[in-house]
């Protein structure tokens, strides 16, 4: 039986007002140890408000989000901090690197604000991680010394310093061009692939069909679950096996 790393259950997020809004309507959802799953839905479905629920940048109005085994909702907000801290890892959109910083530096800020390495590891950590996704010649260089792709590359570095089980990335490649969207996203897929969790919120549909699995929004709820192009096609070759045994 696979491992549960993410679950939701009966999330709610709503603002309130004269008029309340319902942003997330009752979703229920869990994600597999090692699953890349993917969310879209059209502008305004609430894919990223559904997003930052489950890497607690949100609390929702009802329901929880439970990480690797661990119910959130009754959680201090310093908990909850420790928890995005140690167990997630973000991507946005924008890179959001400090502009005053190297790329070595900006990798090494979630694990200085963890403390639990020495500069030393932390140092030979944020190297390593930069070496794996192809940026070694750039860790001395500032965010405006590097492409749009790089600069994101960077980003899932810093994403992945504490070991977090889990990735959540909001449009990770939406603001790349072609070549530097495959890149990224086949290094997510890669992450996916080495055991961590990777939940992205994508427009893009070629993309989403190469995740595992695919929940699509419309008006805060799922409205249709979608088996990946690779999960259909090893579901497939094992039939065909099963078809062919005597």
């Amino acid at each position: 039986m696979s491992e549960v790393a993410l679950q939701a259950t009966g999330l709610v997020r709503r603002i309130e007002g004269d008029v309340s809004h319902i942003l997330v309507n009752g979703i229920d959802l869990s994600v597999n140890k090692g699953e890349f799953l993917a969310i879209t839905g059209p502008s305004g479905s609430g894919k990223s408000s559904l997003l930052y629920l489950l890497g607690l940048l949100d609390a929702p109005n009802e329901g929880d989000v439970i990480i690797c085994g661990q119910p959130t909702s009754k959680l201090s907000e310093s908990e909850r901090a420790d928890v995005r801290l140690t167990r997630l890892g973000f991507v946005f959109q924008f890179h959001f690197l400090l502009p005053e910083f190297t790329s070595l530096d900006n990798v090494i800020l979630p694990m200085r604000a963890a403390g639990k390495m020495s500069e030393k590891d932390m140092r030979e950590r944020g190297l390593e991680l930069l070496a794996s996704l192809g940026l070694k010649e750039h860790a001395s260089k500032r965010p405006n010394q590097l492409s749009g792709g790089q600069r994101q590359r960077v980003a899932i570095a810093r994403a992945l310093s504490n070991r977090p089980e889990i990735i959540v990335a909001d449009e990770p490649t939406g603001a790349l061009d072609t070549a530097s969207t495959e890149q990224v996203f086949s290094i997510l897929r890669e992450i996916a692939d080495n055991g961590r969790t990777v939940v992205v919120v994508t427009h893009d549909p070629a993309l989403a069909a190469r995740a595992d699995r695919r929940v699509h929004i419309v008006d805060g709820k799922i409205h249709e679950t979608f088996v990946g192009e690779r999960k259909a096609a090893e579901a497939a070759v094992t039939a065909d096996v099963t078809t062919a045994e005597p």
